[in-house]
């Protein structure tokens, strides 16, 4: 086969049991699948498909066109959409049949006025962005006792649940105490409203925080909220990002390779131009830092990657060949390249390292 510039392979089956495994992790509580960010670069609508097949009783989005992309897909199942909405966006919500977060009484009156009536009262018990406040709690209640509201949900958002170390471990439970102490005359007042809280992270290491349903990104795909080994949890990584050789030849030793000439060969070697680079989302960052896989070996990144291309040491004694599949992301014989270690390289997170992944990366849905 005629290899691709760049792709990135999705297993909705890994999605599917990665939902399974959330679902028992979740106890009695629901699983809501979040698929923002173009279901963090794997693709939204094939991933949510998957994820409902898996257990999952609703989807989680933050803008509203991505609750509009499920619609369109003919995805029926429950959306909650938690970011913010400004004027027209009400309405959208409301013919997409999505739920929407509320935390102040002017949205409560927005969603209201444009038909959008499910509403989740969001409540900041310590993430400091959005959110009502505890002082705010009492006015909030009383905008959504509206009688064309219907409030469906009550939530907050973890700051630290994936932080397990050091002096803010402490954090989560002071916050899962706080939202408690604002809960509860919101559940005698909306007795019928979900209550939810835990992200991946949470619903991994809490039980008591998963309360009516679960939200769970990351750990969806597959990769650890961690940023551990995600087979601790027995989540399988779900997308591998693939190119190939497109030019081998030779360096001699002290010749450079890229801009800025930031590598220079020790000895001798054959060097490996593989067409990808920052412009498809592996970042710069990754420059003399990262490794690929080629031939079931490791292989390093030398020079600047540039924004179409990157350049890798064969070393001096390669056979590979030109068309020979390249493994950015993934596995090849029984190397491994994790999302968990270029994030580590990056000093960020597995979530940025797929979201990156730009939209000129065909993405390819399998089913293993």
């Amino acid at each position: 086969m005629t290899p691709e510039r760049a792709l990135a392979r999705v297993d909705l089956g890994a999605i599917r049991r990665n939902a399974e495994t959330l679902r028992r992790a979740a106890g009695r509580a629901e699983l809501l699948a979040v698929v923002k960010a173009f279901g963090y670069g794997h693709g939204a609508v094939p991933v949510a498909r998957a994820a409902l097949e898996g257990g999952a009783t609703r989807l989680g989005v933050a803008a509203i066109e991505e609750a509009e992309e499920l619609r369109e897909a003919g995805i029926g199942a429950p959306i909650v959409c938690w970011g913010p909405l400004m004027g027209h966006e009400w309405r959208r919500a409301a013919a997409a049949a999505a739920d929407v977060a509320v935390w102040t009484p002017e949205a409560c009156r927005a969603a209201a006025d444009a038909g959008a009536v499910r509403v989740h009262l969001k409540l900041d018990s310590g993430m400091g962005r959005l959110g009502a406040r505890p002082e705010d709690v009492s006015a909030l209640a009383e905008a959504a006792a509206e009688p064309r509201l219907d409030v469906a949900g009550i939530m907050t958002h973890f700051a630290t649940a994936d932080v397990t170390g050091g002096e803010d471990a402490g954090f989560f439970c002071e916050q899962l105490a706080r939202f408690r102490s604002m809960l509860g005359p919101l559940r005698q007042r909306f007795p019928e409203a979900i209550v939810h809280t835990a992200n991946s992270a949470a619903t991994l290491r809490d039980p008591s925080a998963a309360f009516d349903l679960v939200r769970c990104g990351i750990a969806l795909y597959g990769c650890s909220p961690f940023g551990r080994d995600p087979a601790e949890h027995g989540l399988e990584p779900a997308l591998s990002l693939y190119s190939y050789i497109a030019s081998i030849k030779p360096l001699w030793g002290s010749e450079s390779v890229g801009y800025g000439r930031s590598w220079r060969a020790a000895r001798g070697t054959l060097i490996g131009a593989v067409p990808i680079g920052y412009g498809d989302g592996y970042s710069r960052a990754y420059s003399n830092r990262a490794r690929v896989l080629v031939g079931g070996r490791s292989v390093p990144v030398v020079g600047t990657i540039s924004m179409d291309q990157l350049t890798i040491d064969l070393g001096p004694e390669a056979d590979e060949r030109v068309g020979d599949e390249v493994v950015l992301i993934g596995a090849q014989g029984g190397e491994r390249v994790s999302a968990e270690e270029l994030a580590e390289i990056r000093g960020t997170i597995n979530y940025e390292v797929t979201c990156d992944i730009g939209r000129r990366v065909h993405r390819r849905h399998v089913d293993d």
